[in-house]
């Protein structure tokens, strides 16, 4: 019997399975639609140079759409909630509460386009090892940029549902610039939307400041030329701010992960004009004036970028 038994196992010939790598942009995408798509709560860290912050985020989708609320843990109380791509955040001032209306972008954990074919042209994606976050195993994803005009990240997508877990934002040593990265996260069945409102103090008073912002507003005078690669306009509006004589545009362009904010505003009698270059962790300014006018771009990018943007516009 013992010799049937080897015989058998010289004479059979051996099948080795390689399994097939994973798909990194598969991964990406499976990250993007959950971070829209499930309901979950959780603790997460956000860490940019010396500035740490815990925040608390509830977030669903139900057949009411996609709601989320986030509540900075640390230091001055402050609160976000989303719909959709609508955001008002409540932050106190005083003895008020200042209500202010913004869109979102970005926002951990749906840092990631939904169209996962934008990333492309502008990043290589890699597969790495698996490493427990928050006590759930997360697949790691690199993304390397294919030029110089943006960061690298690493990723971190919860095997089993997709959730992005930790993101990493790096420089071209590697070092770490940015980190975002949950302590404790759970999936939530369905409920109600009881919680779903600010912590309200009904010893202040609340107050909206209404941004002003006119959308879609026609460039008067001036246009942006060639942009850096990858990069596109996303949205341009025109709004009055406080302490300004006349309305400032704002345009913001992205390469599906970085974003770069470019501001063009008329100088004022008598005011100091702003020109040169400075940065502040991973977020690089370049100012300028032209024609009269003072142009500023800011955005987590390398220094080249927010450059080369800024030198783009041009005055009739």
């Amino acid at each position: 019997m013992k010799r049937f038994l080897l015989a058998f196992l010289l004479a059979s010939p051996f099948v080795v399975v390689h399994a097939e790598p994973e798909d990194p942009w598969l991964v990406l995408q499976k990250a993007a639609s959950a971070a829209h798509d499930l309901s979950y709560k959780g603790v997460f860290i956000y860490q940019s140079g010396d500035n740490i912050k815990s925040v608390q985020i509830t977030h669903t989708n139900s057949g009411q759409g996609e709601y989320a609320r986030m509540v900075v843990l640390d230091g001055t109380p402050r609160e976000m909630l989303s719909q959709g791509g609508d955001v008002v955040i409540f932050s106190s001032k005083n003895e008020k509460v200042i209500m202010e209306k913004r869109r979102a972008h970005n926002l951990f954990p749906a840092v990631l386009p939904e169209d996962i074919e934008r990333l492309k042209a502008s990043y290589q994606a890699r597969v790495g090892g698996t490493e427990r976050i928050a006590g759930r195993d997360g697949r790691i994803v690199f993304l390397d940029p294919r030029d110089s005009l943006r960061y690298a990240y690493k990723f971190w997508a919860d095997r089993e549902y997709g959730l992005l877990l930790k993101s990493l934002m790096l420089n071209d040593q590697k070092q770490m610039l940015e980190q975002m990265a949950f302590s404790q996260v759970n999936m939530m069945e369905e409920q109600g939307m009881d919680w779903f409102h600010p912590n309200v103090d009904h010893n202040k008073h609340y107050i909206l400041e209404e941004a002003n912002a006119q959308p879609a507003q026609d460039a008067s005078g001036w246009t942006v030329g060639a942009l850096p690669a990858g990069y596109r306009k996303v949205e341009q509006v025109t709004r009055l701010v406080p302490g300004k004589t006349a309305p400032v545009t704002q345009v913001i362009f992205t390469d599906g992960l970085a974003s770069v904010s470019l501001f063009i505003e008329p100088l004022s009698k008598g005011t100091r004009p702003k020109i040169g270059q400075t940065s502040k962790g991973a977020t690089h300014f370049y100012a300028n004036v032209s024609k009269g006018y003072q142009i500023l771009v800011v955005g987590e990018v390398p220094a080249a970028t927010v450059a080369q943007i800024g030198s783009a516009v041009s005055f009739k």
